[in-house]
């Protein structure tokens, strides 16, 4: 119990994040009672017509990461004032606009963490072999000087992840008791989409050709595709704040911001380069068809159920912080053959 609270006052009031780190200079955050966290929301300007249902939310769902949604609502980040008629409905509206869309994204994140996985595994196996020794071999990865020392750090972490998490695994299991060895396509399962991700970037060129080739996608974008991927997958998992979130890296430009007739700004797109839309337009590319067009209408209907909630913005006003550009439904008629 003691435990808990401590880590309820850390999350509340000492944790920092682009969200909530205002003032650096500030005096340390405190641990606050519901009742006073309702009376700081108030403060700010923002308007609760259900006090009682408000602090049950707060109870359940962290003042913290409630507050990370606080800025769509704001006169401005300076003034940190809510605008006039700023309802707590829909900043929790808000809150829960992301986890739905949090949830659609990472469902099929972990269709294409599979597709993926059992693709690498059937072309690294068809040429190398399906044994531990033989796939594990250094020599069946690059032979670049410079990445000498990654390929032996990866093929560490596969093995250390193959002796951890191989006993908790059925397959894996069975495997090791039975033959002896473990074949590549049942080692995926227990490997972490971010060290899948990485192997990519340690195979030889003739190797990420053949599996980029499934994809019609570049190598050298698809290098910059899996870690973007594979950052979201986490984000996804660990319940992080999505709609704001920027890439360290942008996507390369491609067919679908000229064809969306996305605007830019000082001769870069202002949409699809590191926001939430560069993913949709990862997704477009790695998922089917229906699997693609499926996830759009999802992301749609969540859209309208948040519009009808939204009373103090616009719809356009998340759009645009999320990165969709008004007309993002198109992508979905858009043609892959097009690349």
């Amino acid at each position: 119990m003691i435990l808990v609270l401590v880590v309820i006052e850390f999350i509340i009031g000492g944790s920092m994040s682009k969200h909530n780190n205002e003032n650096n200079n500030s005096t340390n955050k405190i641990f606050k009672t519901l009742d006073e966290q309702i009376e700081i929301l108030k403060s700010k300007g923002l308007v609760i017509d259900d006090v009682d249902s408000a602090k049950e939310i707060l109870l359940r769902e962290n003042y913290f990461f409630l507050s990370g949604y606080r800025y769509l609502l704001l006169r401005s980040r300076t003034e940190k004032k809510y605008l006039p008629g700023a309802n707590f409905r829909e900043l929790y509206a808000l809150f829960n606009f992301d986890r739905q869309i949090r949830n659609i994204i990472f469902k099929n994140l972990l269709i294409i963490e599979n597709n993926i996985k059992s693709i690498f595994s059937y072309q690294l196996s068809k040429k190398y072999g399906f044994k531990e020794k033989d796939y594990l071999k250094p020599s069946n990865f690059t032979n670049n000087p410079e990445k000498f020392r990654q390929v032996n750090d990866l093929i560490k972490k596969m093995k250390r992840q193959i002796r951890i998490n191989g006993s908790q695994h059925s397959a894996t299991k069975h495997y090791q008791m039975n033959y002896g060895y473990v074949p590549l396509w049942i080692v995926v399962k227990v490997l972490s989409f971010g060290i899948v991700c990485e192997l990519y970037t340690i195979m030889k060129k003739e190797d990420q050709i053949e599996i980029s080739n499934i994809y019609n996608i570049d190598p050298k974008t698809l290098c910059i595709y899996l870690p973007i991927l594979s950052n979201y997958r986490n984000l996804c998992a660990h319940e992080d704040i999505l709609y704001d979130y920027r890439t360290q890296k942008p996507i390369p430009d491609n067919y679908l911001h000229r064809e969306l007739e996305i605007p830019k700004q000082d001769g870069e797109y202002i949409y699809g380069k590191d926001d939430l839309f560069a993913l949709m337009i990862i997704l477009k590319r790695m998922l089917s068809k229906n699997e693609f067009k499926l996830l759009i209408n999802e992301i749609n209907y969540e859209l309208d159920i948040l519009e009808g909630k939204l009373k103090t913005i616009k719809i356009d006003r998340l759009l645009d912080a999320i990165g969709f550009p008004t007309n993002f439904r198109e992508i979905s008629y858009l043609d892959k053959e097009l690349w």
